[in-house]
């Protein structure tokens, strides 16, 4: 791409509150990135009728200069600049309203590949958090090895996420809540060094002189959801950044999976309630995610799924059973109800049941029978 369209591609993607949306309508009346920057003050507002600082001559002339420091900065770092009109920008983010023009990156990695999951949760991981993700992991790679694993770089779950698909050979994108002047935090400088250098990527949507501000972690959690097919949190306490990507992944209809705690744990508390409240379905093993998105289909030949030959059934299993098998598709609420157990205690024998391949978990913390 010529330089002088990308510095105006930079300086338009760079306007505050900015968006995939409002940069459409804005280049449907103004025609292009730079008919945007050369119209004077008076017809830019009387074409679009607007009274928004970015419409003076000032507020876009330092537009233009950023640009010119970022182009520089660009090229002495190899950096990769997708725009929002580019065939290979992230199809799934597009779809999301509030995406961002411009992302700059480090690395290859297909952004649009078949299978994108995101994973992310807690700073204060437990080891029970941690060893799930390196195991869902594990297994995802084993049955998927074509899936993309993105998180946030951050502490805790999110890296863990990162190492457990460079352990077992799947891509992983970590979305930066800062420019790629820098890694925060810088004590894992040296991951991100090995997801560039393992077929992953380094992204973001901010400029190397964006400031680092306590806000840009929720915002840049809008990409992590929006890049996803679905978003699985390991660990969260009851609020929380994890609890935010959930959310947002939900307004962008893609899928949320949480995985279950024991009640009374901290940090188990946001995903139990995300589950309980039907905003997540609960999820044990990577392979509840592969059947509830119906990715089976593409498992590696000779690793088939391995089921439980079905045996005897303890009281409350078989109890669970026979509601199933009677009422068929059947929320938790209404069978912790009908059994008159605690969800708790119900949850342990679901969880068991599905393992063994005798029900089906689906969505929305419904069960059925499989």
């Amino acid at each position: 791409m010529d330089n002088d369209l990308l510095r105006y591609r930079i300086a338009f993607a760079s306007i505050r509150g900015m968006g995939v949306n409002l940069a459409r309508q804005l280049l449907e009346v103004a025609g292009s990135e730079r008919a945007f920057f050369d119209m004077s003050e008076k017809e830019l507002r009387t074409l679009t009728q607007g009274q928004s600082k970015v419409y003076t001559n000032y507020y876009r002339q330092q537009q233009l200069e950023r640009a010119d420091r970022e182009l520089n900065f660009i090229e002495q770092n190899h950096i990769d600049t997708t725009y929002f009109t580019d065939g290979s920008y992230p199809r799934r983010l597009l779809e999301a309203e509030d995406a961002p023009c411009m992302l700059y990156s480090r690395g290859e990695c297909d952004l649009n590949a078949k299978h994108v999951v995101s994973v992310v949760g807690t700073r204060h991981a437990t080891q029970y958090g941690l060893s799930f993700c390196d195991t869902f992991v594990r297994d995802l790679a084993a049955a998927l090895p074509d899936a993309v694993v993105v998180s946030g770089l951050a502490y805790g779950i999110d890296i863990s996420a990162h190492r457990a698909s460079l352990k077992h050979g799947l891509s992983t994108v970590a979305v930066m809540a800062r420019g790629l002047n820098g890694i925060y935090p810088a004590l894992h400088r040296n991951d991100a060094v090995k997801i560039v250098r393992n077929h992953g990527m380094v992204v973001t949507d901010y400029l190397s002189s964006d400031e680092i501000h306590r806000s840009n972690f929720l915002a840049r959690n809008r990409i992590i959801a929006g890049l996803s097919d679905c978003t699985v949190i390991v660990e969260s306490a009851d609020h929380g950044g994890s609890l935010v990507t959930a959310s947002l992944a939900q307004s962008y209809n893609r899928d949320v999976m949480a995985v279950p705690g024991r009640v009374g744990d901290e940090f188990s508390r946001g995903c139990n309630r995300i589950i309980r409240t039907s905003l997540a379905m609960a999820i044990t093993c990577a392979d509840d995610l592969i059947e509830a998105l119906n990715w089976g289909e593409v498992r590696k030949a000779g690793q088939p799924k391995q089921l439980e030959v079905f045996h005897e059934l303890n009281k409350e299993e078989q109890a669970v059973v026979d509601v199933l098998k009677q009422q068929g598709d059947v929320h938790i609420n209404t069978l912790a109800t009908a059994l008159k157990l605690p969800i708790y205690r119900l949850m342990s024998t679901l969880v068991e049941l599905d393992c063994r391949g005798i029900i089906l978990t689906l969505p929305g913390c419904r069960y059925c029978m499989k």
